[in-house]
């Protein structure tokens, strides 16, 4: 993700974004993506954004490495513990490394055009059998939100397909809607794909 109307949006509001608890249902989708994983296994959290998830996964006793293109949420992750590194979905370039890769509100940000490179990409950093964690919100066309942040969206249907595309096998996935760093009220899904 390279928007720069994006990640201004990020950069001025750090402290905020940080704050944003995880909702029940969040939780409860990252404790089931772990629970795929082998104790201890290697965990990409691409967009890690401050580094809330990846300090999680951490502290349950997972190898996260991060990566955002926000360089003051690479700093912010990093000040966390978080192994962060600043780069974007471009960045991503290993073969069969990842036991998981979590990918919470971060593709949404790439133009519809990347998605599918962008999926594939992910879909090769994992092991054979790894999982991985897409969180996106639902919905129709591309567009900006209050404070200027690039969104597209997907349907349910196309997601999957998206997913089957980049030979990954969803293994569950949960709706729900909830208020973001913009205040809206916005329709989203938390999937689970193997790969």
């Amino acid at each position: 993700m390279t928007d720069q109307e994006t990640l201004r949006a990020y950069s001025a509001r750090v402290d905020e974004y940080a704050a944003v608890a995880m909702t029940e249902i969040q939780a409860r989708a990252m404790e089931d993506f772990l629970s795929h994983l082998p104790p201890g296994a290697h965990v990409l959290d691409v967009g890690c954004g401050p580094g809330v998830h990846a300090a999680a996964m951490q502290e349950a006793g997972f190898r996260v490495t991060a990566l955002d293109p926000t360089a003051e949420f690479v700093e912010a992750a990093r000040a966390r513990g978080v192994d962060a590194r600043l780069g974007s979905f471009d960045d991503v370039t290993e073969t069969d490394l990842y036991d998981g890769v979590w990918a919470s509100f971060s593709l949404l940000h790439a133009r519809r055009a990347d998605f599918a490179r962008h999926l594939a990409a992910l879909a090769k950093a994992l092991k054979p059998g790894g999982h991985l964690f897409l969180g996106m919100k639902l919905g129709t066309g591309e567009a900006r939100d209050d404070i200027g942040r690039f969104y597209t969206y997907y349907t349910e249907p196309a997601l999957r397909e998206h997913l089957e595309d980049a030979g990954l096998t969803v293994l569950s996935a949960e709706t729900g809607e909830g208020r973001g760093l913009a205040g809206t009220l916005d329709l989203y899904i938390l999937i689970i794909a193997r790969g």
